[in-house]
């Protein structure tokens, strides 16, 4: 997966907890079962299938799952921190012109074009 494709989907998530947010009645009950659904499912499509053999010692699995899966969770990575600071750059400033959706929403613009 692209990192602008993951940078979409973690701004998907980082709008709907916004959403869940300011609930006038909370976070909606089937939000437990919505959110993780939208993260695993995140998870699923970046992170490779890992086939470890039943004879590896401790330092192969080590070493094979930091082969396979340390792009990917550094990819993840990188989209959250992506947004944060778009985020904390926009709080910092002081701005009131400008909200946390506005700021994803440019940002997912951006990343379109990017790609």
């Amino acid at each position: 997966m692209e990192q602008g494709e993951v940078l979409k989907r973690v701004i998907g998530i980082l709008t709907q907890a916004g959403e869940w947010l300011h609930e006038p009645d909370g976070v909606p009950e089937d939000a437990a079962a919505e959110g993780p659904g939208v993260v695993m499912q995140l998870l699923n499509d970046v992170m490779p299938q890992v086939t470890i053999p039943g004879d590896a010692s401790a330092e192969e699995i080590s070493a094979i799952l930091s082969e396979e899966l340390g792009g990917r969770i550094m990819q993840l990575t990188t989209a959250f921190a992506i947004a944060f600071w778009e985020l904390a750059e926009v709080h910092d400033s002081g701005r009131t012109d400008v909200t946390a959706l506005d700021v994803l929403q440019e940002l997912a613009l951006r990343s379109e074009t990017d790609s």
